[in-house]
């Protein structure tokens, strides 16, 4: 590895970062956004049992805020249970703005990498390009630069493109994943408000 990084020349570096953060970022968004972490099942049937029981609401609205994303929303709204309707769906979805904000964070970075990384390799071919013209001197030539030249070219357009990939895939699936965790949450919102308003039993 050391052996490769030393023929690719120093436009390699960059892309060590980029995929070095790439990496972690998608190791922390496959953990943070696991179905039973953010949407977990049957909260909304139990948090609303337990707030019709009455028994300790106040305390039932803090587990609910530590919960899970769901639970903030949740929360949001059991908060605002008295207050008319519309009232009630406003907190839910200020609420459901700010989860959604959090649920995408880091997104933008990777998304970021994925973009760029092609870009920073297409830059090591032209130092690479650079080097191979500027060993050329007429009337002679320098095997050893032009070498040099073709494996830092090759190697950085190879290693961005082998981090613009898994980068893009993640970033997609991701996305992917988000938006299905807001539409359930919007859905379980609604649930909620027939539930305290009498529409659903």
């Amino acid at each position: 590895m050391f052996a490769i990084v030393q023929a690719a020349g120093w436009p390699i570096w960059p892309l060590l970062l980029a995929s070095i953060i790439s990496v972690a970022l998608i190791i922390e968004r496959l953990v943070a956004l696991r179905r039973s972490k953010v949407v977990p099942q049957g909260l909304l049937q139990r948090a609303v049992g337990e707030f019709k029981r009455g028994a300790n609401n106040d305390k039932l609205l803090e587990e609910l805020d530590r919960h899970s994303p769901l639970g903030r929303v949740l929360s949001a709204g059991l908060r605002n249970v008295g207050s008319s309707r519309e009232i009630m769906k406003e907190s839910i979805e200020e609420s459901g703005n700010a989860v959604s904000h959090e649920l995408n964070r880091y997104l933008t970075t990777l998304g970021t990498i994925a973009s760029i990384s092609p870009l920073m390799g297409l830059f090591g071919t032209v130092i690479g390009m650079i080097e191979i013209f500027g060993s050329q001197t007429p009337g002679s030539g320098n095997p050893q630069q032009l070498a040099h030249g073709i494996s830092v070219a090759l190697y950085n357009t190879g290693f961005g493109i082998f981090i613009a990939i898994p980068s893009l895939i993640f970033w997609r699936h991701f996305r992917a994943l988000v938006d299905g965790f807001v539409v359930e949450m919007e859905q379980q919102a609604i649930r909620l408000v027939e539930y305290m308003h009498g529409d659903r039993k």
